[in-house]
């Protein structure tokens, strides 16, 4: 473990920024197209659940949606490598009380939400797949749950993305 240590110390400040670029792409990078796109079409959608255009535009959004958060998916793995690195480095112990809350929102809250939210935009939930195997049911289902997901999630990652970034910088106990 020396060896690693000694090997990465003269990096630390570098590993910060990554870590901490990682940590502002994977915060905000879906919540602006959540803000402007994802929710305006859901929103008009709501309003008129039969109007077919508005269900073609949902769609389309929805769709895009999921290609275009890969940046936060290639984010979030760097943000948990470089913050494991820098807990080495940095000589950081759980006893840091803003190190331990830290983690817990980490490990609590944002790796369940993004096992989730990998599966939904990518796997069994993406919904250009669910489109292409022609089951509109399933099609229809998967846009309902991606929704529900992010009528959930998106303020508590927003907020707490904010707060653990406040807990890094600030350490204020």
């Amino acid at each position: 473990m020396n060896a690693i240590i000694d090997f990465l110390q003269p990096y630390y400040q570098h590993i910060r920024f990554v870590h901490l670029t990682a940590v502002m792409v994977w915060v905000w990078s879906t919540s602006v197209a959540y803000a402007y796109y994802l929710l305006p079409v859901f929103k008009a959608w709501r309003r008129n659940p039969d109007d077919q255009q508005i269900i073609e535009l949902r769609n389309w959004v929805m769709e895009r949606f999921d290609h275009g958060v890969i940046y936060e998916h290639i984010a979030f793995p760097i943000v948990i490598i470089a913050g494991i690195m820098l807990y080495i480095v940095g000589g950081h112990s759980t006893a840091e009380n803003w190190l331990l809350l830290k983690l817990a929102i980490v490990i609590g809250v944002f790796i369940p939400i993004e096992i989730t939210d990998y599966y939904l935009s990518h796997f069994g939930g993406n919904k250009h797949k669910l489109r292409k195997a022609g089951s509109a049911q399933d099609y229809e289902r998967g846009i309902q749950l991606h929704w529900w997901f992010f009528l959930i999630t998106t303020a508590v990652v927003m907020l707490g993305g904010t707060a653990v970034i406040f807990l890094a910088v600030v350490k204020p106990f």
